[in-house]
């Protein structure tokens, strides 16, 4: 029976570490846990020590999500992974299921679904992702697709394929966001499996999660610079180690709905016109040419979207927050 690897990376989440590490000192397959602690100074250390010998730990000096995962994957000592954020965690059986995936397939990385809590662990009712993965995720990546993929603690990965990838260059402007390297970096080394139902939990803990934010790190106006700079890192590294040229831009529709959302959400009558008229090609193309969606859902998506064109701005707002929250879609 091989061995997994649960890296826990933490920096300052000190109210939610000790449920992240029990999860994973809990499951039902033999697992080692490592923490890797970027310089945390909530006192996340003590919660670290308290568990003694029952976790591997890392104290590092803060480097980012980036420099955290450099250092995980060099020190794994097994053939799978999973890199769970320290505020999200894992029920009891994820390993072991997992497992049973890559036994039974030559994959690089087995994606699951993640129950969306909220801060004080409530379930709020939906899951991300919504959209399945194909097995050859590559070829799709190749022409500048990006693959419908949960959050970094939804994802195991070939240990070997990971050293394919990592360690990813550390600078400025690429401290965070290494879980994008991780989930896209080895889908161009092999296949890709998804397992139709939640193994695990993300945790949302903004305030403002009622409105068009979703995620904890990057706001829509952050994200699609971000965004843009990794994948030109990606680029890179894909051509030096892989040998493998990937288009200069890609498709994703999380990116054009940051787009989106940030140019029509509470925005005049005229500007939502002006927006749909003259700058809503990308976005519209990420919908009607998707290869991960359904007709239905291709449709629908289609059919929110024009009712930013009605001069109702609830209406419009209404609709913008159905289509980029799952939580404020719930709640309305």
């Amino acid at each position: 029976m091989q061995k997994m690897t649960i890296v826990i990376c933490n920096y300052n989440y000190g109210r939610f570490l000790a449920e992240a590490i029990d999860s994973a000192l809990t499951q039902d397959y033999p697992t080692s846990v490592l923490v890797i602690d970027d310089g945390s100074t909530d006192g996340s250390r003590e919660i670290i020590e308290s568990y003694g010998s029952r976790v591997k730990a890392l104290y590092k000096q803060n480097g980012g999500q980036v420099s955290a995962y450099n250092d995980a994957v060099n020190m794994i000592d097994t053939e799978f992974v999973i890199l769970l954020d320290s505020d999200d965690l894992l029920y009891d059986d994820a390993v072991s299921k997992v497992m049973r995936v890559f036994e039974a397939g030559n994959f690089v990385k087995v994606q699951f679904r993640l129950d969306v809590v909220d801060s004080e662990g409530k379930p709020s009712g939906t899951y991300v992702p919504h959209s399945a993965a194909p097995i050859d995720c590559g070829s799709l990546l190749r022409r500048g697709w990006l693959y419908p993929s949960p959050p970094a603690s939804g994802n195991a990965y070939r240990t070997s394929a990971l050293k394919k990838i990592f360690p990813v260059p550390e600078a400025s402007v690429n401290r965070y966001g290494a879980d994008f390297y991780a989930i896209y970096g080895v889908a161009l080394v092999g296949a890709v499996a998804t397992i139709p139902q939640s193994l695990g939990a993300y945790r949302v803990h903004r305030t403002e999660n009622t409105g068009i934010s979703f995620a904890n790190s990057e706001s829509n106006d952050k994200a699609p610079k971000a965004l843009t700079n990794r994948w030109a890192i990606l680029r890179e590294m894909a051509r030096s180690r892989l040998d493998i040229e990937l288009p200069a831009s890609f498709h994703d529709f999380s990116l054009e709905k940051a787009y989106f959302c940030s140019a029509v959400y509470q925005a005049p009558f005229a500007t939502r016109w002006r927006w749909v008229s003259r700058q809503s090609h990308s976005y519209f193309q990420s919908i009607v040419a998707n290869p991960f969606w359904s007709y239905k859902k291709k449709i629908g998506t289609l059919a929110l979207s024009s009712l930013c064109l009605l001069p109702f701005s609830a209406l419009s707002d209404f609709a913008v927050r159905y289509i980029s929250n799952p939580l404020a879609r719930r709640r309305l």
